[in-house]
């Protein structure tokens, strides 16, 4: 019998998500599925929920257990087969208010803040000790298991698990698959979808679209190029900083123009306040969607618990899908975060890139991709230059470390002096308190 074991089991909506796929899957639905959280209340929810999906879902037959808090985590992961990530440390409040409250006194304005930034630093620098510890578990208790990680910032995690603990860990994140889809739709060109051929690589969030032809094998680059160029000329939408990347570098990339909005110089600027209005961006965005979350959390819980009739269809979310392949020996192709071995020769070793890999039941396999444009690869340094910084301040927990990363992020060091970084640095550390007790 396989074993999934999740991670942050409380995060009630994507667990529902992943292990629901998993219920709908044949060959994982005879599985033992371990939910684990440090949140009672948040715990039991997702059991209750989970359970009405295993009793709902045709031919399901998981067996659903939890645990607790940190004292049952090892029990949680003993023997499993697949681990599954979602946890935010800190949550919401206090630690996400934090990462966008204090930076504001300092003139610096985010919109996502998970990934990169300062907001993505310091989630990264709080999450990899608990990481750490899982780690630790997992070597005495499941060895053998795969890490399956969906937690952000995700190559700052998914790099320092695979660079510095034993255990096998796969990033993954869903912006690779609706990338071409999001983009053809936005630009009207649905028609053109079916059929098409595309190729992805770069870094997660960062990812770049580096090849799209349709059925009968022709570039339609320069039709996405053309009709790009016109909206962003005609009106204002919510892809404005992507269909900007395409017009600047030639290229789109995966994830949200309000995500890409911040990792880099171009567009929130204190001294160019109209950019923030011409480009459509949403400062804010994540506290405002954490607030409407969890408004709409309670109605759809309890909408759930009146009639306990809630069923799921299979996601393209890709956890079911790689644990199918190494279970029944079927490969498939998904797009994964990895250390780069040689496979985007012009990005540094150390680095953690999102290519295409093959998996099968020997594992994951990561595909060659030679170099990157030039400019795609420059981009995406400046953003490597901080996950490796910030990978850097976690393995050695001194201060001097997180000021480095901070000063090395583009758009931090665009708006802010060194010293008014270090100070900034030093008050979300303290702030934070015990989640950052450990770096001195």
């Amino acid at each position: 019998m396989v074993k999934i074991t999740f991670m942050g089991a409380g995060s009630t909506v994507f667990a529902r998500n992943v292990l629901g796929d998993c219920m709908c899957t044949p060959a994982l639905r005879d599985a033992e599925i371990a939910l684990y959280d440090i949140d009672a209340q948040r715990l039991e929810d997702s059991e209750i929920i989970l359970k009405a999906i295993n009793k709902n879902v045709n031919n399901s037959r998981a067996t659903i257990k939890t645990y607790l808090g940190v004292e049952n985590r090892k029990e949680a992961l003993r023997s499993a087969d697949f681990v599954i990530n979602a946890i935010q440390v800190g949550f919401y409040d206090p630690c996400t208010i934090i990462d966008f409250e204090i930076p504001k006194k300092y003139g610096l304005r985010q919109t996502i803040a998970d990934t990169l930034g300062i907001g993505g630093i310091m989630r990264g620098l709080r999450t990899i000790p608990v990481l750490e510890e899982f780690a630790r578990d997992m070597e005495e208790v499941c060895p053998d298991a795969l890490f399956l990680n969906y937690t952000n910032p995700m190559s700052i995690l998914t790099g320092y698990m695979q660079r510095y603990t034993k255990i096998k860990t796969i990033g993954l994140c869903h912006s690779v698959q609706v990338c071409s889809k999001d983009l053809f739709k936005g630009l009207g060109m649905e028609d053109k979808l079916e059929g098409t051929r595309d190729l992805i690589a770069g870094i997660n969030h960062m990812a770049w679209l580096l090849e799209i032809k349709d059925k009968d094998g022709n570039d339609l680059y320069p039709m996405i190029k053309k009709r790009a160029a016109e909206m962003n000329a005609s009106e204002k939408h919510k892809d404005m900083v992507r269909y900007e990347y395409i017009k600047h570098l030639g290229y789109y990339c995966t994830e949200s123009s309000e995500h890409n909005a911040e990792y880099n110089p171009f567009f929130i600027k204190s001294n160019y306040p109209e950019l923030i209005d011409k480009f459509n961006i949403p400062l804010d965005e994540y506290p405002r969607r954490c607030v409407e979350q969890i408004k709409g959390w309670e109605e759809e819980k309890n909408n759930i618990l009146q009639d306990g009739k809630i069923t799921h269809e299979r996601s393209h979310e890709y956890a079911s899908y790689i644990m199918e392949a190494i279970v029944t020996n079927k490969p498939i192709k998904i797009g994964g975060n990895v250390l780069n071995t040689g496979l985007i020769d012009n990005l540094p070793a150390d680095a953690c890139v999102e290519v295409p890999c093959m998996v099968d039941a020997y594992g994951i396999h990561p595909c060659h991709i030679g170099r990157l444009p030039v400019q795609l690869a420059a981009m995406n340094m400046t953003n490597i230059n901080v996950h490796l910084m910030t990978i850097e301040a976690a393995r050695t927990r001194k201060k001097e470390n997180i000021y480095q990363a901070a000063m090395l992020d583009p758009h931090t060091a665009a708006e802010l002096s060194i010293d008014d970084i270090i100070k900034m640095c030093d008050e979300l550390i303290e702030a934070h308190g015990e989640y950052m007790s450990m770096y001195k």
